[in-house]
Order: C-alpha cells, then structure tokens, then sequence
C-alpha cells in the first residue's frame, strides 16, 4: 500500500474525478437482492463530493459483450445508490463516453455525483482499446480505482486510464489491500486458511500459494472429497474430481515441503439425496456408504477447524465447509463461522474473507459483521491469494 497514492494525496476541490467503482450487483425486477456492493463504495464517493471534487462513477454491470441492453443498464441502480447516500441526487449519463457523457459532466457543480452508463456496452473497454481509453480519461482531471473486485482485470476503465491521468486508490480499495497484505505479508502467526468449495480444479494455484504461507489449511466443501478420494477413502456417490487426484496428492506433498499442516475430513454428514431436509447421518470417513454423499463435515471434522481456529491469530477464509445452500448442511460453516467470529470480536483473531459463494455463506451464518474485514471481491480476491499481479492494481503502481 506504501507505494500507491490515495485520496490524502490530491487536492480535489473544483476537480473532476472520474472514479471506478463495481456496481455489478444482483438485480431481480429492478429490486437489488444484496446491497453490500453499493454500501462499499459511499465513503469514497461521499469524502470526494465533501471535499468539493465533481465526481463521475463508473461501473460495468453484467456481460453486455459490447452491446447496448436495456437489461443490463445501469439506470436502476441509481435509486438504490442515492438511498445509500441518504437520499443524495446522483445524476445518470445515458452513455458513458461521447456527447451525452460531456454534457453531463460539464454541468456539474463542486459536490456533484453522476453516474455513468455500463462501460461494458462498449467494446472497447473488455478489449481496452485506446479510442475508448481516451474516450474516458477526456471527461476528468483525475482517475480513482475504487474497485479492486475489477481489479483483476485488463479493462479501459481499471487499467488504461490510470495511464494517462494522475491516479490514486479509493478508500475500499485501500482497505482491500491493506488487509490481505496483513494476511499473507506481515500475518502474526499462527496464520491459518480455510478453503471451501466444490471443485479443487478451480483453486489449484490458490491451494498451492496458501500451503508455502500458511501454518495451517483446513479444507472442506466437495473438494475435501478430491483430497480423501487421493488417499484412497472411499467417498461413495460423493462429487469428487477423478482427473484431479494427481493434483490433490501433489499439494498434500507441498504442504509437507512447506511445514503446512492439513486439516482434512475425518467424519462428514451423509445422505443419498441433495435436497433440503434429506434424511442424514455422521460417518467417519473410513465408513462412507457406496451409495451417500458426503454434503457436510461432521461434528468431530468442524472441532478440529474450530480448535485451530481458537489457536490462530490470523484466518483467511475462502469458501463454504459443505453445501451450505440447503439446510442442514450449513451446519459446518455456521458453526465454524461463529468461532471464528467469536474470536475476532475477542479480538484474539484478525480475520479476513472472501471470494466466490463465501460472502454468501458467512451472511447465512449471520457472522459477516464480525469478521475482521470481508472483501466483496471474487476473482480478484482469489488472485491475489494465489500470488499473482493484479493489472488494475499495477496500473495504480506504475
């Protein structure tokens, strides 16, 4: 974070400040079914409009693929903004380069918030080509990246404007990274994971980053199946990724290089069917019927997650323990969840989650509050734990 500039290092009063932020949240009938996304973002709009700047927010919003859709317009979202800013006016620029964005802009007064149409209904922004990269950067005197959920993208809007503008990073964006340095830069130790989900293939590079950092990495979800399947335990009909045994065996051996210790399933909750209030029992892991699955960690599987989580000091969470979609095989992640939080409220625990379904989970655990910080990103959470480079990060930097 040292090395970036923020909010703290311009004078913005008078100044048009074109601002990224990630509004891509989920719309159903107009009605915005999780506002997290939306909330995030108020501090930096609001310290900027307080500090007199003209502010232009920016956002895409589904996959458009260059194409205008009234569907994926930005314009109902305006409501929900506004209602976060208590009640403040936003004014909506129908595009979001050209004329029309001009107009706008050249209409606002120190203080003023507009938004922007969908970047996405523009071909030039996924290719980021320089036309539109231009195209933006004309309408302001300075860019702020306020979306590290974008931030793994090499977009006009997260990578090339930062290019041909003084740029600086949001507040949100700040707080990201300022938070995952302390997990993986400078952690007190013991430093511990949990990583959750269905399939190992997607969280290969994650896996193999955590285990050379990490003291302890419990896994759990459908991947654990992976695991145990690679150390020849029977899983019954449980979801389990054959092609990626090889794979599961050769992180369990890097965990040992790296002195990582794993936490692994030793009972799980059974059933014969997926659905909600299926008939359910606890095996052991060496007693896995042929023809159940496996949907959740069992009671003995959860104490030992708990009890390293109690021995921690810090916790990087990604993922749901079992299928915690369909009761009651949320019970896993909700109990561990609440520990973790009952940690973090202690204040023994600094703990920091995200990524994919964990949000989700954390907020049907009801505990999100309670963590330490929770990131709303999902790529690029996960790629920056898997110790990659992040462009619109980078593009700050340089």
């Amino acid at each position: 974070m040292s090395t970036l500039r923020t909010l703290d290092n311009f004078d913005v009063n008078g100044k048009k400040i074109l601002v990224r932020i990630d509004l891509n949240v989920p719309l159903q009938d107009g009605t915005v079914r999780d506002t997290s996304r939306i909330e995030s973002v108020v501090p930096t709009l609001e310290e900027l409009s307080r500090k007199g700047a003209r502010v232009i927010a920016l956002s895409h919003f589904g996959r458009p693929k260059g194409r205008v859709l009234k569907a994926m317009s930005l314009a109902p979202i305006v409501p929900h903004l506004s209602a976060a800013m208590n009640g403040r006016k936003i004014v909506f620029s129908a595009d979001c380069i050209g004329e029309k964005a001009h107009h706008v802009v050249n209409n606002l007064r120190n203080g003023d918030i507009a938004l922007l149409e969908n970047t996405r209904f523009h071909a030039g922004e996924e290719a980021n080509r320089n036309e539109f990269i231009v195209a933006l950067a004309s309408l302001a005197d300075f860019y702020v990246n306020d979306a590290f959920s974008a931030a793994h993208r090499t977009h006009a809007s997260t990578t090339g404007v930062a290019a041909l503008l003084p740029s600086a990073a949001g507040r949100l964006m700040a707080r990201e990274l300022s938070a995952l340095e302390n997990v993986l830069t400078k952690p007190e130790r013991p430093l511990m994971a949990v990583v959750g989900g269905a399939k190992v293939s997607t969280k290969i590079d994650l896996l193999t980053n955590l285990v050379q950092y990490v003291d302890l990495l419990a896994i759990g979800g459908a991947m654990a199946n992976t695991f145990l399947d690679s150390v020849g335990v029977a899983v019954g009909t449980s979801l389990t990724e054959t092609d990626h045994l090889g794979t599961a065996r050769s992180i369990c051996h890097k965990a040992e290089e790296c002195g990582c210790h794993l936490i692994l399933p030793i009972d799980g909750v059974v059933a014969r069917e997926f659905v909600s209030g299926a008939r359910n029992e606890v095996c052991t892991t060496d007693s896995i019927p042929a023809d159940g699955m496996i949907l959740d960690l069992g009671p003995n599987s959860v104490a030992a997650i708990e009890g390293a989580i109690q021995e921690a000091r810090t916790l990087v969470w990604n993922g749901p323990l079992g299928a915690f979609e369909i009761p009651p095989f949320d019970s896993a992640t909700t109990a561990a969840a609440a520990v973790a939080a009952e940690c973090s409220r202690a204040g023994t625990l600094l703990s920091v989650a995200g990524g994919g379904d964990t949000v989700a989970a954390l907020q049907n655990a009801g505990v999100m509050a309670d963590f330490s910080y929770v990131s709303m990103a999902g790529g690029a959470f996960l790629e920056w734990l898997e110790g990659k480079a992040l462009p619109g990060v980078e593009a700050l930097r340089n």
